[in-house]
């Protein structure tokens, strides 16, 4: 699971290889696979990332993080509420790349903390597009943009973020962040258009 990483902001205690060599050692004590997150420019020590090669280790695809602001209008098309539903939950593992990913990021969206928001377009009756929310201190993150492949480039997304944004709005939040890979050109398009910008990329490091 993404979530189960360990995030080097600063440099260890101890000797490097030393150090990956505990986390690699607590993660594996708990039947996690061992993984680390490197944000550009940020993670210690700086050749962190030709250690863990050294290790066996491999990155992942590149993450973009951007941040935008919250407000605007909603659209009555989107129904927003409190918990995912059956609807919300098919269209979510229908979009998956990989089936066991897609269950654990669902699972990680229904641990999500209140406030938290969960919005679907439908079309003819059923599921089409969907996002989710949570704020909290002022910050809403959104999560879990999917659309249905059969209703792509018809600007559903648009207006599921559009909800999000101002449900996020509503509960007290001014600002927003959200996660795209880094070679999905039409949907950074798409938030750079909503008002975001880049702030950070990362990438996890397995083997």
């Amino acid at each position: 699971m993404r979530i189960n990483a360990c995030w080097p902001l600063g440099a260890p205690d101890r000797d490097v290889d030393e150090a990956i060599a505990a986390v690699e050692a607590w993660l594996q004590a708990r039947g996690l696979p061992p993984r680390f997150k490197l944000t550009d420019g940020v993670f210690a020590p700086a050749d962190l990332d030709h250690r863990l090669a050294a290790r066996g280790y491999a990155p992942t695809k590149e993450t973009l993080v951007m941040l935008g602001p919250t407000g605007g209008q909603g659209s009555d098309r989107v129904v927003v509420s409190t918990t995912p539903d059956d609807a919300f939950e098919a269209v979510f593992t229908a979009t998956a790349g990989d089936p066991e990913d897609g269950r654990e990021r669902l699972e990680t969206l229904r641990r999500i903390p209140a406030p938290a928001r969960f919005a679907r377009l439908d079309i003819d009756g059923g599921p089409a597009a969907i996002g989710a929310s949570a704020v909290s201190g002022g910050l809403a993150g959104v999560f879990g943009m999917r659309t249905a492949p059969a209703h792509r480039r018809q600007g559903l997304a648009r207006l599921v973020l559009r909800a999000l944004l101002a449900e996020a709005a509503a509960l007290g939040a001014d600002r927003a962040w959200l996660q795209v890979e880094a070679d999905n050109a039409p949907a950074i398009a798409l938030y750079a258009d909503e008002g975001f910008e880049p702030a950070y990329r990362y990438r996890y490091w397995a083997r």
